[in-house]
């Protein structure tokens, strides 16, 4: 009886605690963990000199940073890269999604569980493999040599843009099949029989039926992939394209090879805003399709 009384004590002693005591914990976490540090960059962005030699704030780094060709270059490798992936995405992603879905196969179940694990696989791991088969020394390049007896191999797209876009659209592409097999799992089997029963050929069904199902998982597939290829570094940097330079490539090479920290930090705060953007733009289209 009396330890009964004192659990009740204590859980009207913790209600009657302030909510902002519970609140500031994790508050206090996230601003040491990630608001400082964000701070500190847009500080340092609007410094044109040194923190430590105590200059102020000045929009000179922007003014610099905007009128180099070196930014405009990878700003606008950095869009259509990520803009190209997230098509390739979408397109395959969903032809794969509806193989996988609607015809049936030996190790069907096997594939689509594969593709929860191959969401955890790093970026630069599925890199790496494309090096090993199309790279300068890699298996292609190698059979070829071997065959015709040329000194060297066809193979030489990995290093150039197209080869990170195509490293891109491999890796980000079952981040779209996800949602995509999630819809068809709820899709209602009833209608495709139906339109079947009334003569609709297999790209009717498709483009009738099955399409506007996928709609939503569509639009918050490509989203999330459009924001996840604006920030990609890994893949870049794996695949050894120097001719590829996107805005996280830039803030590294400002950052070390060059020293220069208040083009680094511009650079570092034009990626965050469009992150945000993005990123603000996917949740809201995932709030209007119901995703």
């Amino acid at each position: 009886m009396a330890s009964t009384l004192a659990v009740r004590r204590k859980s009207i002693s913790l209600t009657r605690t302030p909510t902002w005591v519970w609140a500031l914990p994790p508050v206090l976490i996230l601003a040491l963990g990630f608001l400082y540090p964000l701070a500190l960059v847009v500080r340092q962005s609007l410094t044109p000199d040194s923190l430590d030699e105590g200059g102020g704030a000045s929009l000179a780094p922007y003014t610099e940073v905007f009128a180099s060709a070196a930014f405009r270059d990878a700003l606008t490798t950095t869009v259509w890269l990520a803009v190209g992936a997230t098509v390739g995405c979408l397109v395959l992603g969903f032809v794969l999604a509806l193989v996988i879905a609607f015809v049936p196969f030996p190790g069907g179940k096997a594939v689509a569980r594969f593709i929860d694990v191959f969401l955890s696989f790093p970026s630069f791991l599925i890199t790496l493999a494309l090096l090993f088969i199309y790279g300068s020394v890699g298996m292609a390049n190698g059979a070829w040599t071997g065959v015709t007896g040329a000194a060297e191999g066809p193979f030489h797209f990995l290093t150039t843009p197209w080869g990170v876009l195509l490293a891109e659209i491999t890796y980000f592409t079952p981040f779209v099949m996800r949602p995509l097999l999630a819809a068809f799992s709820q899709l209602d089997t009833a209608q495709l029989e139906v339109a079947s029963s009334l003569g609709a050929g297999p790209l009717r069904i498709v483009r009738q039926v099955i399409l506007p199902e996928a709609l939503p998982a569509l639009a918050a597939g490509g989203s999330l992939v459009l924001v996840l290829c604006l920030n990609e570094f890994g893949i870049v940097l794996f695949t050894g394209a120097k001719g590829v330079t996107t805005l996280p490539m830039l803030v590294y090479t400002k950052a070390i090879l060059e020293s220069d920290y208040p083009a680094a930090c511009v650079v570092a705060v034009v990626n965050i805003v469009l992150s945000v953007g993005l990123y603000s733009l996917y949740r809201v289209v995932s709030r209007r399709v119901g995703a």
